[in-house]
């Protein structure tokens, strides 16, 4: 121990020493600069704005300024084919060089849709379904039917389209609905045969209504009476709708 002390007292211990403290002074700063040389310390550039522009005009800033590129594709109807929607790193972002920049474009070909079914649907209850596929609604066409504002049938460049047929996203599709009112005009009921009773509830179901009755001969039971001969006839033009028929009745 007593050695051990007299040596740290010698001039060549100091000089051991001074000699470890440089090394590892030497040493630690050639970590440091050769580690900022490596990673290009000081040495950032900004992210171009790429958002908004179309594709070919964004790579070429990209390669003007040594930027690495990746894309993602998205469809939107309303928006242009090659338009840069989305960017990562955001505009004016520093980063170093040869960066890799992301960024999402709107895709040239519209993807297919299973159509969906339609039919029967209410009018607000298929816009909200046409919304959701990404279809476009394009005219409404009213036709007689009781049914109001009920979907009756689907239009797709003039033909009918049937539910589960694919068609490309963002196309326009029309509607055929009901206008509540049912057929403004009737086809004259055959009533022959029919008692009273069965010709009111006849002509309530054809929306039109009893005009004058009429029995003929003897009746013995008017409830039993049937339907002998109407005007207008089967055989006559169509009715407006709540037209009389009149009819005469008979026991057979």
């Amino acid at each position: 121990m007593v050695k051990l002390l007299q040596y740290l007292r010698t001039e060549i211990f100091r000089k051991h020493l001074i000699g470890a403290l440089i090394g590892l002074t030497v040493f630690f700063l050639a970590i440091v600069f050769g580690l900022r040389h490596y990673t290009r310390h000081n040495e950032s550039v900004l992210v171009p704005e790429l958002k908004g522009i179309l594709i070919d005009e964004a790579v070429k800033k990209l390669q003007s300024q040594g930027f690495e590129y990746d894309l993602d594709s998205v469809y939107q109807v309303d928006k242009k084919p090659g338009l840069v929607i989305e960017q990562d790193p955001d505009p004016n972002t520093k980063v170093k060089k040869n960066r890799t920049l992301y960024l999402t474009i709107i895709t040239r070909t519209a993807p297919e849709v299973a159509f969906p079914d339609l039919v029967e649907k209410t009018f607000v209850e298929a816009r909200a379904i046409l919304n959701s596929y990404g279809v476009k609604l394009g005219d409404t066409i009213y036709i007689p039917d009781i049914a109001r504002d009920v979907v009756l049938d689907v239009k797709f460049g003039g033909e009918k389209l049937n539910a589960g047929r694919p068609i490309p996203k963002g196309s326009t599709v029309d509607l055929v609905l009901g206008d509540g009112r049912g057929a403004s005009e009737i086809q004259i009921p055959d009533l022959t045969g029919l008692t009273l009773e069965q010709v009111r509830f006849a002509l309530q179901g054809n929306s039109l209504t009893l005009g004058s009755v009429n029995y003929m001969g003897l009746i013995a039971d008017s409830l039993s009476a049937t339907v002998v001969s109407q005007t207008p006839t089967p055989g006559d033009p169509k009715v407006s709708i709540g037209t009389p028929i009149n009819i005469a009745l008979a026991n057979q």
